[in-house]
């Protein structure tokens, strides 16, 4: 596999790094030259001093021959117009764009990134798994900051105590993954009943997550 890394900050270093010692065929491209020079000191890599944002230079990176274009600088628009130029100049397979503000997300999937990672993002849900004390507690983040692993304590008020699985209207993008009963797990087959005092481990977006709390609490 051939990649392209646009940006040599700490996030653009480490992906060279770790990608270059599992053997695989990466590019750096970073317009600092200080930086350029102090990666190739310690990393035996293809490092391209200029401005990713400039077809050239991503031609001369071989991005013709390139099935993964990762644009991870400090900018989002500049991530974005990354992206835009290797699908659309290059017909790049696979575009990844690193967004520093969460409220960019929809916009880079309309604009046919094919996926974002946003560390602001999951980090406030894991903060926000910490400090939650409402019915649903998010407390991993999946499939980079999309999804979220989280944990809804059963309440007798609850409009699922009591419910089998399959009677339940589960919103899109919602799945029960398990069932915590006193020490044991239960795998969440349709004939379940869900008991007061269970804790549900649920899969879902976090675009969904209130609905899903609400669908719980009966609001």
């Amino acid at each position: 596999m051939k990649a392209i890394v646009v940006g040599g900050g700490k996030v653009g270093y480490y992906l060279l790094k770790t990608l270059n010692q599992k053997g695989y065929d990466v590019t750096l491209i970073e317009r600092n030259k200080k930086i350029c020079d102090k990666t190739a000191e310690e990393i035996d890599a293809n490092i391209i001093c200029g401005d990713g944002t400039n077809p050239e230079v991503l031609y001369d990176a071989d991005i013709e021959k390139t099935e993964v274009v990762a644009a991870v600088t400090g900018k989002d628009e500049e991530n974005l117009v990354i992206c835009q130029i290797a699908k659309v100049n290059f017909n790049v397979a696979k575009t990844i764009a690193r967004i520093n503000n969460p409220k960019n997300r929809t916009i880079f999937k309309a604009l046919g990134v094919d996926r974002t990672v946003c560390s602001t993002e999951v980090i406030a849900n894991l903060i926000e798994g910490e400090l939650n004390s409402s019915m649903l507690r998010p407390i991993q983040t999946l499939d980079r900051g999309e999804m979220i692993l989280a944990e809804a304590s059963i309440l007798r008020k609850s409009p699922w105590c009591s419910k089998i699985i399959s009677s339940l209207d589960l919103p899109e993008e919602c799945l029960i993954v398990s069932i915590l009963r006193n020490d044991k797990i239960i795998f969440p087959k349709g004939n379940v009943e869900i008991k007061e005092g269970d804790r549900v481990l649920i899969v879902t977006s976090v675009n969904m997550k209130d609905e899903v709390e609400r669908c719980i609490m009966g609001e």
